[in-house]
């Protein structure tokens, strides 16, 4: 036989060997390995932007009748699809990229995971081993770039050891708090042939130094419910990570039986339901004056699942000063790192809150008179309002705060929501009330631009059943506007609502407020063009021309008596759809707690 004959018919035999169910074949590829690891712990849909040193496991997943290989416009953009994707769910978003570039434009959403607590598994290319550290064509250290932006980083060096570091990799990321993980894998050691031995699941794989948190001891759990029987005006913070330990139902338990009133982060919106009598609703920066006042003035704060953000706390030297605080926290390293807590618990929440539902059944609990603590509590309420209010009925224009508040209406608040950052990603949890968890999802540690988009496709795709709306400022909306191409080719259904007001917002609002209202290069348009935003001849770009050109429908609205009918008809269309809503760019977002500053000098005007 001649020598490429014999070349050929090597090839197509390993071919073969590689796409038989794995039960019954003994050799495959190391791609073909990573993507049955994937079948085996369940994944269904990966985000995967192909390369050079990707294109074995590119290949490999062509092979596969189990999981759905969407194909982002940038790497980025698979990265908030991976996010989208695993912060509706729950479970681990997977998006994969080359070596170099490829992998480098996947740094910002590992972080943004990282800040989030984000189960995020990311699988990279790698130059061939024997290139590493010798600047190789599109070589990077991946490795050592996310080490401080992960749980953990893995460099794949021995084929064999893929089944057991993939299967390590979604244990790390899903174990205890949540987090990315990413998982370089050279190229000769995807085209490496072998036998691989893939672990039972996620449980029989050994993983030194990674543990269940310690539970709780009962009189831990007797102080706590002591603390609150004494309390004149306690407040429960919760933040995210009751989400993440699916602690919902027992945070919604402890609350009704122990009266205490709730005040949520951004990232536990939905946990607590808006209207009820003992919602604060959010606090923070740009939450309820309720809310932060209550937290301010409480006599105990008990946090359960939150890091104590600066976004949170403003200055800490004036964070609910003569508070005891009860810190309930699966990581022990956030005890103590923001704010000094008497009581710190390092255990799951879940764990933590069932258990004091248990002993305030099941012991003489004494439930504290809380009756003078709401009455003050409600005069805030009466006196400042939430959402705050704003000229709806003055304006000639349309404003931002009634676009976001007749989508509202218009969904029913049933709406899954994802936002870009700046303004509107204020307004948005101000004039959407999220009354579920995992509703409202947004880059919240990191303030990632550009996030809303992407994050809205692997929201949609995870949850095909829903309505997805990206409620975006046009300076966001632009930083990932190519992933339209992935929604139209992807055909998913998400809806863009972009409030433009041809300025990159907060950065104006804090110009407005501390620079004499001197614009450094936050002004999106044309700066010598910038009139009323009733003229459409002076707005660029295009956006409604620009999803025609990716073949996306799509209106703009300027004027407030189409609104209503432009969201309908948005909510109504069968495929992805942008809604360009055009404001002025003099709303600022109120009530707004300086940075550096406590809770009692917000601004409200």
């Amino acid at each position: 036989m001649p020598k490429n004959e014999k070349t050929n018919a090597r090839h197509e035999s390993e071919d073969v060997i590689a796409s038989v169910p794995c039960r019954e074949q003994t050799r495959m590829r190391g791609a073909d390995a990573v993507v049955r690891c994937l079948e085996l712990l369940g994944v269904d849909t990966v985000f995967a932007y192909p390369g050079g040193a990707l294109l074995e496991i590119s290949q490999a997943l062509t092979r596969t009748r189990k999981i759905r290989a969407v194909l982002p416009r940038h790497e980025q953009g698979g990265g908030f699809m991976a996010s989208g994707y695993a912060r509706a769910t729950g479970k681990p978003g997977v998006c994969l990229a080359t070596s170099g570039p490829g992998a480098s434009n996947l740094v910002t959403p590992i972080a943004d995971a990282f800040m989030d607590s984000v189960p995020l598994v990311a699988i990279t290319g790698q130059v061939f081993q024997q290139l590493i550290g010798k600047n190789a064509f599109q070589e990077s250290d991946f490795y050592g770039i996310t080490l401080p932006i992960v749980k953990h980083s893995f460099l794949v060096l021995n084929p064999e050891e893929l089944p057991e570091i993939i299967f390590k990799a979604f244990k790390i990321a899903t174990t205890g708090r949540p987090g990315p993980v990413v998982v370089d894998i050279p190229k000769d050691v995807q085209q490496a042939i072998f036998t691989p031995v893939f672990p039972e699941n996620m449980d029989s794989v050994s993983i030194p130094g990674l543990s269940i948190p310690p539970r709780t001891d009962d009189a831990t759990l007797h102080q706590i419910l002591a603390e609150i029987s004494s309390a004149k005006k306690p407040v429960l913070y919760l933040g995210g990570g009751v989400i993440s330990s699916g602690a919902v139902d027992s945070v919604r338990e402890f609350v009704e039986r122990t009266g205490i009133p709730v005040a949520s982060t951004l990232m536990a919106l939905g946990v607590f339901p808006p209207d009820h009598p003992q919602s604060l609703y959010w606090f923070g920066m740009h939450g309820t004056l309720a809310g932060n006042w209550a937290v301010y003035q409480s006599d105990l704060l008990i946090v359960a699942g939150a890091r104590f953000d600066d976004r949170v706390t403003g200055a800490v030297e004036k964070f609910a000063p003569t508070a005891r605080i009860i810190h309930i926290d699966i990581d022990r390293s956030e005890h103590h790192k923001n704010i000094r807590t008497h009581i710190p618990v390092e255990a799951d929440v879940k764990d933590v809150l069932q258990r004091l539902c248990a002993l305030v059944k099941a012991t003489p609990f004494k439930k504290p008179d809380l009756s003078e603590w709401f009455s003050t509590i409600n005069g805030w309420k009466k006196q400042h309002p939430f959402p705050f209010s704003y000229k709806r009925d003055k304006s000639p224009h349309i404003l931002p705060q009634l676009a976001i508040e007749m989508l509202f209406e218009e969904t029913r608040g049933r709406a899954l929501v994802t936002t870009g950052v700046g303004q509107h990603q204020m307004w948005t949890p101000q004039f959407y009330h999220f009354s579920e968890p995992r509703t409202f999802i947004s880059s919240l540690g990191a303030g990632t631009m550009g996030f809303g988009l992407p994050a809205a496709i692997g929201v949609k795709i995870a949850c095909p059943d829903k309505d997805v709306v990206d409620i975006d400022g046009d300076g966001s909306f632009l930083m990932n506007i190519q992933e339209l191409a992935s929604a139209a080719v992807e055909k998913v259904s998400v809806k863009i609502m972009i409030v433009n007001n041809q300025h990159l917002g907060m950065v104006t609002q804090w110009e407005d407020r501390f620079y004499g209202s001197v614009r450094g290069q936050t002004i999106l348009g044309d700066p010598t063009n910038i009139g009323s935003p009733d003229n459409a001849d002076a707005l660029y770009p295009d956006f409604v021309k620009i999803a025609a050109g990716f073949g996306i429908a799509g209106r703009r609205v300027l004027k407030r008596e189409e609104l209503r009918g432009a969201i309908r008809e948005m909510l109504a269309h069968p495929g992805p759809y942008l809604l360009d809503v055009v404001v002025p760019h003099t709303e600022h977002v109120l009530p707004f707690i300086p940075q550096k500053k406590s809770a009692m000098d917000a601004l409200t005007e």
